[in-house]
């Protein structure tokens, strides 16, 4: 796989786009607490250094940057609906030095805090139910909601939904998550981010884009249709994919990420050699 990948960037800029839950962090039970390692912080800063770096993950861009803490990288947040560039030259500061690039779905802020309440309200009949507010999408976690229950739960979702048509209701692992109805998923933030790089319809690029999720399918196919770069499925089981290739989980991405910066370093400095010897 990585031979492959290195062999197939020759003469292009590498351009990374990381999930967040599943893939640089652990799946856990609290939502609240799915840490990084600060061995994976350390990889994806180093990866920074070298290639654009994205995470697009389903949660709120400001709570997934607090996870994260570096300002070097894009964050895309609920699904790509929201989406902020990196503030260069800068440590970790706080998300909001960031400039907003896209939020295709601000007219659904009110509607989307409406449903929060009401989801809220509807849920907590039932243990071990979690409702995250993602700004611009909405989370319902059952993975500690006694199995015999999903169904009921399910069903108090759809009832509070079916009043919102301009919503749509789709399913994760263990999460049920409400979106605006518009035509945009992480595919589309990873076609808009390379436009913002200046690749849209470039040659010079090969996006690598590395998820766990169903979410994460939309952008596998946009790779897939664009007839560049790599999507990389993190799962520990075969599943039917849009992914090129697999890895098992984080710990793997983690190691991916080290060797691509190692191979990155090690090219520089052989052309350096090569410049001195002249």
């Amino acid at each position: 796989m990585f031979d492959e990948i290195i062999n197939s960037s020759k003469g292009k800029q590498i351009v990374v786009f990381l999930d967040y839950d599943g893939t640089l962090s652990p799946i856990v039970d609290d939502p609240d607490k799915a840490f990084m390692t600060s061995e994976m912080r350390e990889a994806v800063k180093n990866t920074s250094k070298y290639f654009p770096t994205a995470i697009v993950s389903g949660r709120c861009r400001a709570k997934v940057f607090n996870f994260v803490k570096l300002s070097e990288l894009y964050y895309a947040g609920s699904h790509g609906m929201d989406i902020k560039a990196p503030v260069k030259g800068r440590s970790y500061r706080k998300g909001n030095n960031q400039t907003v690039l896209c939020q295709p779905a601000r007219e659904f802020l009110p509607m989307i805090s409406e449903v929060y309440k009401s989801l809220v309200e509807k849920t907590k009949s039932i243990p071990g139910a979690k409702v995250e507010n993602n700004k611009f999408c909405l989370s319902v976690h059952f993975r500690r909601v006694e199995e015999k229950r999903w169904t009921e739960l399910a069903e108090q979702v759809k009832s509070v939904t079916k009043e919102y048509p301009r919503l749509r209701l789709t399913q994760g692992r263990k999460v049920l998550e409400i979106r605006p109805s518009i035509k945009w998923d992480k595919g589309n933030a990873l076609e808009f981010l390379l436009e913002s790089l200046g690749y849209a319809n470039s040659n010079d690029v090969l996006p690598i884009y590395i998820g766990d999720d169903r979410t994460d399918e939309d952008a596998f196919k946009v790779l897939r249709g664009r007839g560049q770069g790599f999507g990389i499925l993190v799962s520990k089981s075969p599943k039917e994919t849009n992914a090129t290739y697999s890895l098992q989980e984080p710990l793997e991405v983690m190691y991916f990420l080290n060797r691509l910066v190692e191979w990155k370093q090690s090219s520089l400095q052989q052309k350096y050699q090569k410049k001195t010897q002249r």
